[in-house]
């Protein structure tokens, strides 16, 4: 155990709503949620596989932003993140907030989302601990009353059993400085997260970015996040300290287990790139020689990789080696629901079909449906 949440039970969902039709465009949002997502994908850092980190970016309807948290909520049994950058709103009626599309307008909290619709997703979610990130900017009324409700705002954005981390800022200019790639809030997060905390432990919990944000911020003379928590979720341990570690070695307590996790990343990304350039042969060694590294059953990227080898083994002919690699993955995904597995079982069933092995893929798919079955009451 590294002592982080695990990275194969957990999931993120990053939100960027960047361009707009009736509101200041704000460019730097895109850069925070592409920056964000690589660091929390690094193996120093945390270590999250690629497919388990969403990245919507300018969302058009609600369902665009809603509907990926409520599918990251199903599938994460740990730890969940949901972020947002973008224009926060609020109704000319209410102190509601709303987390603005592509085609909000100003005061009209109808034709943006309502945060309560995430906080309701949130809480359906079975993940053991949930952390939410707003970076969000206001304009008009709620520029101008936001000073008086600092604490009015926390208790709003608040889940049960969630950690929640708002940026809070009072105008544009704070939240998106000129010339800056980044928001200020989501800057400075990353900055944290690149270069570390130099007096800080090994492993970064919640409150201890909390409070070197506030204190680097305030420096600065940018606004201040404020955080609601419950049942202690602040002492979770989130990430690596990158300040810790040791020349010529992994930063922070990263075990065999974190660098076999990140080579088999690696080799996934190399091989997903070559094969999109239509050097699929080139690829295959590339993902076989990623797959020695033997990862505990269904971390990280090992589903993920078996599946792409197979669909390259077929795509060239190889359809016998093809089962052979989706039966070994099918050892596995009998001990766990998630969407991934039940690919497994559809795509072994179907290359059994095709060879003639029709009894073999009925029990396959069988199976699939027993997984989806668990699933369904472990959501309930």
């Amino acid at each position: 155990m590294t002592g982080l949440p695990d990275p194969a039970a957990s999931r993120a969902v990053l939100v960027g709503s960047s361009a707009y039709r009736h509101l200041p465009a704000l460019p730097a949002v895109e850069a925070n949620v592409k920056d964000l997502g690589a660091e929390l994908c690094d193996a120093t850092v945390w270590g999250l596989p690629e497919q388990h980190c969403t990245l919507v970016r300018d969302p058009q309807h609600p369902a665009e932003l809603i509907d990926p948290v409520l599918r990251a909520g199903e599938e994460a049994t740990d730890t969940l993140i949901v972020y947002y950058a973008g224009h926060g709103m609020r109704d000319t009626d209410s102190t509601d907030l709303y987390l603005a599309l592509h085609g909000s307008r100003e005061n009209t909290g109808y034709t943006a989302v309502a945060y309560q619709h995430v906080r309701s997703a949130l809480r359906a979610s079975r993940a053991r601990r949930k952390i939410v990130l707003l970076d969000c900017c206001f304009s008009g009324r709620a520029a101008r009353t936001l000073a008086g409700e600092q604490h009015e705002l926390a208790g709003q954005v608040a889940v049960d059993g969630a950690y929640v981390l708002t940026a809070s800022p009072r105008d544009r200019v704070a939240l998106a400085p000129d010339g800056e790639r980044h928001t200020a809030f989501t800057g400075e997060l990353l900055t944290i997260l690149r270069d570390g905390i130099h007096d800080g432990p090994e492993l970064l919990d919640l409150d201890i970015l909390h409070r070197t944000l506030a204190a680097r911020l305030r420096v600065k003379n940018r606004p201040q996040p404020q955080c609601s928590q419950e049942n202690g979720i602040g002492r979770l341990r989130l990430v690596r300290n990158r300040a810790r570690a040791v020349r010529g070695a992994p930063a922070g307590p990263v075990l065999a287990a974190d660098v076999r996790t990140a080579m088999v990343s690696a080799g996934l990304g190399l091989a997903r790139t070559l094969r999109a350039a239509g050097r699929t042969r080139d690829a295959l060694p590339v993902l076989r020689l990623a797959l020695r590294e033997r990862l505990p059953d269904g971390e990280g990227n090992l589903l993920a990789a078996q599946l792409e080898l197979a669909d390259m083994l077929e795509e060239t002919g190889q359809t016998r080696e093809a089962i052979e690699v989706l039966e070994q993955a099918f050892q596995q995904v009998h001990r766990f629901y998630g969407a991934e597995a039940v690919r497994v079982c559809r795509r072994l069933a179907a290359l059994l079909q095709e060879s003639g092995n029709h009894l073999q893929a009925c029990e396959v798919l069988e199976h699939a449906l027993d997984l989806l079955q668990d699933g369904s009451r472990a959501a309930g």
